[in-house]
């Protein structure tokens, strides 16, 4: 798995959940988390979730943290769903340690019973892919510069959740490699 932090500013509207975005933009071909700073307009027609495009939803931020995940070694929807679940888990572990009163929904944070992040799973014939969005200002929702995470911290945050979510799965192949199956004895 390789993991790759954009150093500049790049807005993210839906269309980067498509498969292989990872190999199209920084040529990687391998599971991969790319993390990256910008602003976030959603579109009808970019939308996944059908609840959202139902009821005309729009999904927007002027300034938010992104990870954008591909993995290719399965197309289990149920999978990427627990795959999800796990980054929530990870981002609610590192901002825990900046504020101590998150909550968690489902895929959802929550601060000051205000929504912190956006997130959104899917697969494809050739992959999984999971958008995982948190705001850094915003008038109406959750946001870091509520939590008093600002400045250079702001990036550090970016890093260190994509570098864990790293590290799950390095350590997850190493468990993989130890475990003895149950019909050999």
């Amino acid at each position: 798995m390789e993991c790759i932090i954009l150093d500049d500013l790049f807005d993210y509207d839906g269309s980067q959940i498509s498969s292989l975005w990872a190999y199209n933009l920084v040529d990687v071909q391998a599971d991969s988390i790319i993390a990256f700073r910008g602003a976030c307009d959603v579109r009808i027609e970019h939308m996944i979730d059908l609840e959202d495009k139902k009821q005309g939803d729009m999904i927007f931020s002027t300034d938010m943290l992104h990870f954008i995940i591909e993995h290719f070694d399965s197309t289990d929807l149920k999978l990427v769903y627990a795959r999800q679940r796990l980054f929530t888990a990870i981002v609610s572990e590192v901002l825990s340690l900046h504020f101590s009163d998150i909550k968690r929904a489902g895929d959802d944070l929550f601060i000051n019973g205000k929504k912190l992040t956006v997130s959104i799973a899917s697969t494809s014939a050739v992959s999984q892919k999971i958008h995982f969005g948190i705001n850094v200002t915003h008038d109406h929702y959750g946001s870091l510069d509520e939590m008093g995470i600002t400045g250079d911290v702001v990036g550090n945050v970016l890093r260190e959740i994509a570098e864990s979510y790293l590290a799950e799965f390095i350590d997850m192949e190493k468990d993989l490699r130890k475990s003895r199956p149950l019909d050999v004895i």
